[in-house]
């Protein structure tokens, strides 16, 4: 990692403000990007980009590979001659959340019609990179163009509920329903074409302006989804392609019963013996994409928490051990260099954990949130969050998007932590958000980063994801008007004060 001290925004693409009813990766998101510039930022990091299913959230997505469709821009369609510029497109939607339900048949209805513009109209241009993405991402996008066609067709039914032969992916029932679904396979490709088109635009612009995007690699893939169907044998399921054992999380600050997140877990010895092919790809096409990947649940790839399937929560779990440092090697070795890897290593840290982090050198992660909160009765705190404790290779937060927003946390503390969080910080917490921010910039940490939701000072009402809960999670946004010049200015004074923009590397030279 760089040890330049650079800062940024976590902010998810679904939660930039515009007319479509959920953000994408279209004008708003050039905006930000400039504004990120402007006020001397030089980190993006997002949320996992891929095609959400059941419940909307990015950590379960129908494919480990696959761009989410809700994110591809009606207005670079529009500008591209996809779609007409008609203000009959446009339909009236909440400007503060997504209504995910509604949006997705209303994208769905605008992505179909810029596919039937397509292939009435052409274009050579567009026509011309359209094929050359079908031949790069032939390998896994013919598996999930099926799949999601077939999702479709079975009215969105998980695909152990499909007939036997399509579970089992018999050849001859393959080729029948690739036949009959042929149009809708076709759409579903050219849409994939439209989210990749789109993203390498953006992220061009951002390596113009000088910002660095982190994308995020769940370690967990969902059980419905196009690579558990493809590559059942990757994973530890029955007969009817049900899952043996679940992933989840043993009882920790978030739950007191855990988290049993349902995904089925990886054999890992198969993977093994294929040089855990399935993680250099996925690896490979992140790294095409992002400057940084953040590598969610570091620590399931030391050992992980594995969950009878029949078990309703994640009590009753127990620990096996994971591939350990040798899938990084692996992967390195395969694609001849070194993965920019950030580590998300929260949780139950062990030993083998911290060694793992050693040897392949990644930077960890620190939230203040965890470190002030750790205060004992008497007013000791010796957490490793703490400013002082950190480390230079190492990635500070305010908070995650598993966090609530700092003011809404702060609302939640009782006396002690206050009183040791005004103590440490100097403060008298009228500004707590304001406060946190500026104890992550003066970390040694090379990289310090917020939600954008402690940079405007929200409370508990735009917090993005609540762990344990189902509903009402992923769906904050904000509105355009938010990100003023003063937010700029004073953004920009705190990152030069505490060295982490070129602009204050330029300063000094001129001294």
């Amino acid at each position: 990692m760089t040890t330049q001290r650079t800062s940024g925004i976590l902010l998810h693409p679904t939660s930039l403000p515009g007319d479509w009813g959920i953000g994408d990766i279209g004008p708003e998101a050039y905006a930000f990007i400039d504004f990120l510039h402007t006020s001397g930022q030089r980190v993006w990091q997002m949320l996992p980009l891929g095609p959400t299913g059941y419940g909307d959230s990015p950590y379960q997505s129908l494919s480990a590979f696959a761009g989410n469709p809700m994110l591809i821009s009606p207005d670079l369609l529009i500008a591209d001659g996809l779609l007409e510029d008609d203000a009959f497109l446009k339909k009236a939607f909440p400007s503060e959340h997504v209504d995910f339900s509604n949006v997705i048949t209303y994208k769905q209805g605008l992505l179909k019609k810029a596919h039937e513009n397509f292939l009435s109209e052409s274009p050579i241009e567009i026509a011309a990179r359209y094929e050359q993405f079908c031949t790069e991402h032939e390998q896994w996008l013919e598996d999930f163009v099926l799949f999601a066609a077939l999702k479709e067709y079975h009215h969105s039914e998980p695909w152990t509920q499909w007939s036997p032969e399509l579970i089992k992916r018999r050849r001859k029932t393959l080729a029948k329903y690739s036949a009959l679904l042929a149009e809708e396979i076709e759409l579903h490709r050219f849409i994939q074409f439209l989210f990749f088109d789109q993203w390498h635009r953006l992220h061009e612009y951002a390596t113009e302006q000088g910002i660095e995007i982190i994308g995020d690699i769940p370690i967990f893939v969902a059980h419905d989804s196009s690579d558990v169907w493809s590559h059942p044998e990757w994973f530890q399921l029955d007969r009817k392609g049900q899952p043996k054992v679940v992933a989840g999380v043993p009882p920790d600050y978030f739950s007191e019963t855990g988290q049993r997140w349902g995904n089925p877990l990886f054999d890992w010895k198969r993977l093994k013996k294929e040089k855990y092919s399935f993680w250099v790809k996925r690896f490979e096409l992140l790294a095409s994409m992002f400057d940084h990947i953040r590598v969610d649940h570091f620590r399931g790839f030391a050992g992980y928490w594995e969950i009878p399937a029949d078990e309703e929560t994640a009590i009753n779990g127990k620990w096996k051990d994971g591939p350990g440092t040798d899938l990084f090697h692996t992967i390195a070795r395969e694609l001849d260099s070194d993965v920019p890897i950030i580590a998300e290593d929260l949780g139950v840290i062990t030993e083998d954990v911290t060694q793992m982090l050693e040897e392949l050198g990644f930077p960890g992660l620190a939230v203040l949130q965890f470190g002030f909160e750790a205060v004992d009765e008497e007013g000791i705190n010796i957490s490793s969050f703490l400013p002082h404790n950190h480390l230079q290779n190492q990635v500070i937060y305010t908070g995650t998007h598993d966090n609530d927003t700092v003011v809404g946390w702060w609302e939640q503390q009782p006396e002690t932590v206050k009183d040791f969080t005004r103590r440490y910080l100097n403060t008298d917490g009228a500004i707590i958000h304001r406060d946190m921010i500026r104890a992550a910039f003066s970390s040694v940490a090379a990289i310090a980063i917020f939600p954008l939701q402690d940079l405007l000072g929200l409370g508990s009402e735009a917090c993005m994801n609540r762990p344990g809960t189902s509903s009402g999670n992923w769906q904050w946004r904000f509105s355009k008007e938010a990100l003023s010049e003063d937010v700029a200015k004073d953004l920009l004074g705190m990152t030069r004060i505490y060295g982490r923009t070129d602009i204050a590397e330029k300063t000094k030279e001129q001294l």
